[in-house]
This record gives C-alpha cells, structure tokens and sequence, in this order.
C-alpha cells in the first residue's frame, strides 16, 4: 500500500495553534514524528513524504508534522526562540493526540527542534535520529554562514524571489542536481512564494536573529545533557550543515553514533532513500 498526501493529511488544534500533519500506521504502534527543515517552500510532506509508506509498512505509527510557520500550520510570531517555540507545539500535540513517547527524526531545522524538545521534555522523547541538524552542530573547519544558509538567505530575503534562486538553493542540498527537477523546482517555488509561506518565513528568522534569545539556539552546549540514544546522520557532501559540524555532537552527547552517507547532501533520506529508512527503521525498532 502506498500513502499519498491527501488520505494522510490531517490538522489538530493543539497548544493554542492549528498543526498540519501526516499519519499513516498502526494506531496501537510506535510512534516516529518526523520534523522537516526550514528552506524556502519546506513542509513535512516535501521533506519526508516518500518515506512515509516504508515507515508504517515497518509497523509504525509515522507522523509529518508542518513545525510552526510552515506548510498548512500557522504561521505565528514565536514568542520565543524558534527551537523552543516549535518543540512546546509538537509536546502540545502529542498530548492532544494521546501520544505519550515517540522517537524521532529531525533534518536541519527539524532536527534542532527535536532536539530542544528531547532536552526540554525527556519524557516525551525515546530516540532521536538527527540528518545534518540545526544547533547541534558546530562547525569545526566551515565557514559561517555555508553555501546553503547564504542562498537561503539571499532566496528569503529577496523582495521577489526568482526561480533561478530557488534553483540555486535546491540544487545546493544535494550531491547530485538532477533530483531538483523543475516539476520539484516548480512545486517547492510555488509553497515558498506564497505570501502565507514568506510571512511565516520572515517571523521564523525573526526569531532566530533575536539575540535576546540567542543562547537557547546554541543546543550544542547543551548536548551533553541528552540522555536519549542518539543518531546523527549526515550526507558527507552536505553543504548547508557540513558533516565536520558532527564532531563536537558526536563527543558530547553521552549515548551517541554517527553514520555518514557518501555521495550524499543534506537530504539523505531522499538521496540515500533505501539505505536512510532501512538504517532509521532498524533504529526505532531495535
């Protein structure tokens, strides 16, 4: 059976917002909750909807969930920084759902979010696997910003952003260009460019560039407190979070492996698709 992207598509108020996800999986199961990252035009289907059928196949309840100011969910001003804001949302929605425990996979963005909230509600979190995670990474040898935060930035802060930029930074997340069709390229400009999608962009870099909330951001100086199994995962070509930004996580956290994906960007779970779900499911289920 394969899960499309209407028959999973649900919304559920939660914590005072309304949150957009997919489900699909037994209901009595496991639950994984997947959590996207935060390029232009990103939301948990774009992300991860290839690896939903794969996921509930392996017998588990697997949840997409759109973070805050993305795809079909709300699109808020935080009140405080984005980590935080996003991970109290999805505690808030795993209460409204009866969901006490869940593991987790988090891709840049996604994976400082589930971070922050393995860190801020340990009961809520069984595992994390974190794929070129924002935060919790420390470049060692990069320079910042990289090549992808730059054209994600010049793309976000353009007051009409074009095409080619969108282009431009597709094509940075991957290690091989020809996944950036202009089926996808049109599809992604389209989410982005909608003026719902710009104001929830420009409210999520708000509070990022607050500094008064500047350290809660920093999650790699608090990763030693993680006390979840913890597996990062990178594309070794990863150009918006470099994989010698794995390092410092990989030392800290106290219950830590790494897997490195050659030929591999920042999206491993669509460019290493079979190899990414068979090593994630092995990991939730084991």
């Amino acid at each position: 059976m394969t899960y499309d992207h209407d028959s999973t598509s649900r919304t559920v108020k939660a914590g005072g917002l309304t949150l957009h996800y997919h489900a699909a999986g037994p209901e009595d199961a496991p639950v994984v909750i997947m959590l996207h990252g935060g390029g232009p035009g990103a939301s948990a289907w774009s992300n991860y909807g290839r690896n939903l059928t794969p996921f509930a196949e392996a017998g588990l309840r697997t949840l997409l969930v759109d973070q805050p100011c993305f795809g079909r969910s709300d699109k808020p001003e935080p009140d405080t920084d984005y980590f935080t804001y996003s991970a109290n949302a999805v505690a808030a929605l795993m209460d409204e759902l009866g969901i006490e425990q869940a593991g987790f996979i988090g891709n840049s963005l996604g994976g400082g979010t589930a971070t922050r909230l393995a860190l801020d509600h340990p009961a809520k979190a069984s595992r994390l696997l974190l794929m070129g995670p924002g935060g919790i990474s420390f470049n060692l040898f990069a320079a910042d910003p990289t090549e992808g935060i730059k054209h994600l930035f010049a793309f976000n802060s353009s007051p009409e952003p074009t095409r080619e930029q969108m282009r431009t930074f597709l094509t940075t997340l991957a290690y091989d260009p020809s996944i950036v069709t202009d089926d996808f390229l049109e599809e992604r400009y389209a989410q982005a460019t909608d003026p719902a999608a710009r104001l929830g962009a420009a409210r999520m870099g708000a509070a990022f560039a607050n500094p008064a909330w500047a350290d809660r951001v920093m999650l790699w100086r608090e990763a030693h407190r993680l006390t979840q199994p913890v597996l990062l995962t990178w594309g070794r070509e990863d150009r918006v979070n470099p994989v010698d930004g794995a390092f410092l996580a990989l030392k800290a956290i106290p219950d830590a492996r790494l897997h490195i994906f050659p030929h591999c960007g920042h999206w491993a779970q669509s460019e290493k698709f079979d190899e990414f779900n068979r090593l994630a499911i092995d990991f939730f289920t084991h």
